[in-house]
Formats: C-alpha cells, structure tokens, sequence
C-alpha cells in the first residue's frame, strides 16, 4: 500500500495555516482580548501546559486581562511565563489573580508585535515545509517498495512542491494583513 497521500499532505499544510491564524488572531492591536494569551505555555506541575490549563482569563475591560490561576502555588510559574512570552505585558499580582494592562500601541510595541507575528509566520512555514519532507520521504519510500515509478514519484515531487509553495504563498500574504494591521499602514 502507497504511503504517499496528497489530500493528508494538503490537510496537514492548511493546518498549519489555520495554527497561524489562530495565533495571529490573538495579536491585538490596543485592545484586550483573551486569545492574546492562549499560545502561553506554563510549566506547572513538571511539566509544560497551556496557560488556559491552570487558569481562567478574561478581559473585564477594553484594555485590562484578567488571569485568575486556579491553584495558588502557580502563581509565580504563570506570572514568568507571561512575562518572558514576548508580549510585552507585565501583570500586576493580586493575590490568586493576575492584571494585565494592555499597553499603548507606540511604535516601538508596534514594532515588537510585527516581530512576534514574524516569528509565528516563520514557525509556520517550518511545518509547512516539514509536511513537504514528509510527503517527498514517502514518495521515495513507495518507488523503493516498487509501488510507483520514478517517473509518478518526479511527479509527485512536483506536486508537492506546487502545493508547499501555494501554502507558503497563503502564509505570507496571512501574515502581511497582519503586520499591515499591527504597524497601521
């Protein structure tokens, strides 16, 4: 049986898109919103969990975020691992719960934010060009196996190229709405 599989390769790529979306759409641009936290990691407990895994946030304002973290004893772990997530947000401990307010959009956060959106656009296209190298593997693997030709496989690299650089495509024009959004221009 063939290994290779263009529609998993493709559903794996859009997935890819869909995670950076997903961690765009938490770059605000001046206003509070929860899913600005969302990718934070925390490690709690040995081991290393998402930051809605040990607390609840809200926004119970337009620019303040609310952390309330459900165990005590991570308080500190949650408040570190905010403060080192490149946000730029340096939360106020009151007691059990964390504020966070939102800072002015100067040009420099403006900046710091383009860059954190760089940065989840490039992580992007690292799993984007993973799943091509899985995809060209399993070619290889199925014309070793004598299940295709090296012809089908040529092609088949071909494909996946095309389908890795329409992905690649869609990431950095994803990314270039945002950046245009985050840098007002």
């Amino acid at each position: 049986m063939a290994k290779y599989d263009k529609a998993d390769l493709e559903r794996r790529m859009k997935g890819a898109i869909d995670a950076l979306k997903h961690d765009l759409s938490g770059l605000r641009t001046g206003r509070a919103n929860t899913a600005l936290l969302e990718p934070i990691t925390v490690t709690v407990y040995g081991s290393a969990m998402p930051l809605t895994s040990v607390a609840t946030i809200s926004a119970p304002e337009p620019r303040m975020l609310s952390v309330q973290v459900w165990d005590k004893s991570n308080i500190g772990p949650v408040e570190k691992a905010i403060r080192s997530a490149g946000l730029g947000l340096n939360p106020i401990n009151d007691g059990n719960t964390l504020r966070l307010p939102i800072p002015d959009l100067t040009e420099e956060r403006r900046k710091e934010l383009a860059k954190l959106a760089s940065s989840y656009a490039e992580k992007a296209r690292v799993a984007v060009r993973n799943v091509r190298r899985d995809g060209i593997e399993a070619l290889k693997a199925d014309e070793k196996k004598k299940e295709i030709s090296e012809d089908d496989r040529k092609r088949g690299e071909t494909e996946v190229q095309k389908l890795t650089d329409d992905m690649i495509k869609a990431l950095d024009e994803e990314f270039a709405r945002k950046e245009k959004e985050i840098l007002g221009k």
